[in-house]
């Protein structure tokens, strides 16, 4: 099982319109490599792949967008600071169940959650998010753990960051 991520360079260096087309292509080349049917969980894939160029607002928890959940932006930045912390691990964003709808091939598909991989009690992350305009934070998989998601490392387990 793995997870398609970016280099540290991508990582790091401001995004360009060229860049950001070039995201785009590499999600969608990642997910066009998987071989999926509908009634298993939607996969995960790194936040850096999902967020880094993706500027589409209702992507992820479009029905809190508008009424107070931060920016595409905002959130990628929230989430680069929660990913320097010592102690968590890996973060991933858990796609929606219409993924591979055909009408999401211009645009990012769409996000049901993003799962934090930690050593950090469950009371830490919920702090870590506030103003994210989370519905909260559960333990582990809401849908089920995605065959693409790895294990979380000894000591650290899985936070998923839910809307809606």
């Amino acid at each position: 099982m793995w997870v398609l991520s970016v280099s540290d360079q991508e990582k790091t260096t401001n995004i360009s319109f060229i860049e950001k087309a070039h995201m785009h292509q590499k999600i969608r080349n990642y997910l066009a490599t998987l071989n999926w049917s509908e009634e298993e969980t939607p996969p995960v894939v790194d936040f850096h792949l999902y967020f880094s160029g993706n500027s589409v607002e209702d992507c992820i928890a479009p029905n809190e967008w508008g009424f107070g959940r931060p920016s595409i932006a905002e959130l990628y930045a929230r989430f680069k600071e929660i990913a320097a912390k010592p102690d968590v691990e890996k973060i991933l964003v858990g796609l929606h169940t219409d993924w591979n709808y055909s009408g999401f091939v211009d645009d990012f598909p769409p996000a049901e959650n993003v799962h934090i991989f930690t050593s950090a009690s469950q009371s830490e992350v919920e702090k870590w998010i506030e103003g994210m305009w989370a519905d909260g934070v559960v333990t582990g998989w809401p849908y089920g753990k995605p065959k693409n998601a790895p294990e979380p490392s000894a000591g650290n387990m899985v936070f998923s960051v839910c809307w809606d």
